[in-house]
């Protein structure tokens, strides 16, 4: 019996069903914490193989959609100690909305299997190949904005220590994950194919993939710009649970202080909601406090609060403070039930103790921010996630920082999957980026995406960097994820235009 026999016929029982489950929650060690790369295109081979012999559109989308239920509620479940531990949701309600949430993910691996499956009369090879690693990424693209978008765990991630991030300055993230798929769906290729040399073929369009990204890889994109910048990262380690309590409020400005003034950084970066009010109720003599020991420094200090420009109109920002002129930058990515709410679902935010939830958007043309000599490219918490946003201030930042506070999602995958990301968006633009967050990762990372220095989690304390600001544009900071999605619909179109033809002269020979 051929493999792809057997395949199909695995496809069509029972038992494929927890086996994908399982396959798509193994395939989030792939990623950061853990780590282990190689697993992300192994479990997707053995995806595809199982997509590319489903007997029928209906049943491509359940195996997809069980991989990527397995996936999600593996990779991303800490959003419920967002909504229970620190939101005050109730337990049940909580674990249900996480749950909604994890399947409404997986509904783009489900579409993925049930396009490629729409085209039956392609062979098994070629929907494995070129079909399914089209579609996957396009439904990984897709993912990244409907509904405002959530590109966490897009599969390129898992790819930033490998030869396949060659692929990010050139294509950006989704042609890291479409080098990834397609690795993926050649070596299911090879898996599903009869014949020795289509075996060895996919082998070896396989070997040419994984080269071209390690050619890239060595590519210089950009070049320094100026000497190397002292940066000191301030890490508070302010409980999520006491960070917003008016009882701590002056202990947590005591605390930023003493760390601020142990610093003779030129940058020195607080993270997002560094002072948890807004700022026009902030004491002056404390703001006064802090930009005085900048200017001491002939810096600036980026502060992470909210602010207003008019009452009723609030941002979730950035303010530099020291010897450059006051600017500001406000958030223009927010998130959804987080930091604003849709009408529709005022009723959650209801059932949840969030404060400052319903924050004003930022603009989406809001230049880099000058400070302490350089230009600094602006992302506030979960923005540095969407790499075409980021952009939009290159190339004239040469230095990328990104404030956080992921102490919303406790001692969970997040801060590590959320550290990846940066590292993306450094291998990108081929720029560095700093990371200022209240609980973990804070830590500085080079132009090629390794993180050069790192503070522990849960831990107070301001990590120290020089960091080498980069100026150019990589081809990814000049035409953003159009190559990339490019590829994927031609590379798509080509393989449905195949089987067509294939088809018609199918029907012609009867």
């Amino acid at each position: 019996m051929s493999t792809a026999l057997k395949a199909e016929r695995f496809a069509a029982g029972r038992a494929a069903m927890p086996v994908v489950f399982v396959l798509g929650a193994i395939a989030v060690a792939g990623f950061e914490p853990i780590g282990l790369s190689l697993l992300s295109p192994l479990t997707l081979t053995a995806l595809f193989c199982l997509l590319a012999a489903a007997e029928n559109p209906r049943r491509a989308a359940l195996l997809g959609f069980l991989w990527g239920l397995g996936h999600f509620l593996a990779g991303v479940s800490w959003v419920y100690v967002s909504l229970h531990v620190y939101g005050q949701m109730p337990a049940p309600v909580a674990a249900l909305a996480t749950f909604a949430f994890c399947a409404y993910l997986a509904l783009f691996p489900a579409l993925a299997g049930s396009l490629c499956a729409r085209f039956g009369a392609a062979p098994p090879a070629l929907r494995a190949a070129i079909l399914l690693p089209s579609f996957w990424v396009l439904g990984e693209w897709l993912r990244s904005w409907l509904l405002t978008g959530f590109p966490w765990l897009a599969t390129g991630y898992s790819q930033t220590d490998t030869p396949l991030a060659g692929f990010a300055p050139l294509a950006g993230l989704y042609g890291v994950s479409l080098a990834t798929a397609i690795s993926a769906g050649l070596l299911a290729a090879a898996i599903l194919a009869r014949e020795t040399s289509r075996r060895l073929a996919c082998i070896g369009a396989i070997v040419i993939v994984v080269s071209g990204g390690a050619m890239l890889r060595s590519t210089a994109w950009t070049v320094p710009e100026g000497d190397p910048l002292d940066v000191a990262l301030v890490q508070g380690n302010v409980p999520q649970n006491l960070k917003f309590d008016p009882a701590r409020y002056r202990e947590t400005l005591a605390s930023y202080a003493r760390l601020v003034e142990s610093s003779k950084a030129k940058l020195i970066v607080l993270p997002e909601t560094a002072i948890p009010r807004l700022l026009d109720s902030v004491d002056p003599r404390y703001l006064d406090r802090l930009a005085e020991h900048a200017y001491a420094q002939q810096g600036d200090l980026l502060l992470g609060a909210p602010f207003r420009v008019r009452e009723g109109n609030y941002y979730n920002g950035v303010v530099n403070l020291g010897a450059t002129a006051t600017q500001f930058y406000a958030k223009r990515h927010l998130v959804p039930l987080g930091e604003f709410v849709p009408a529709e679902f005022a009723w959650i935010v209801a059932l949840m103790q969030m404060p400052l939830s319903d924050f004003s958007r930022g603009g989406d043309t809001q230049a880099p921010m000058r400070a302490a000599g350089v230009k600094v490219a602006l992302t506030v918490c979960y923005e540095d996630a969407f790499g075409e946003e980021l952009i939009a201030q290159l190339p004239e930042a040469t230095v990328l920082a990104n404030l956080s506070n992921v102490a919303w999602f406790g001692d969970s995958l997040a801060p590590d999957q959320h550290l990846q990301i940066s590292r993306m968006r450094s291998i990108e633009t081929g720029r560095p980026m700093v990371r200022a967050t209240n609980t973990g990762a804070t830590a500085a990372i080079d132009e090629r995406g390794r993180v050069i220095a790192r503070l522990p989690p849960f831990t107070e304390g301001v990590l120290h960097a020089k960091v080498q600001p980069f100026m150019g544009a990589t081809p990814y900071v000049r035409l953003g994820n159009a190559p990339a999605l490019a590829a994927a619909a031609l590379l798509a179109l080509a393989a449905i235009l195949f089987t067509l033809a294939r088809r018609r002269a199918a029907r012609q020979s009867l």
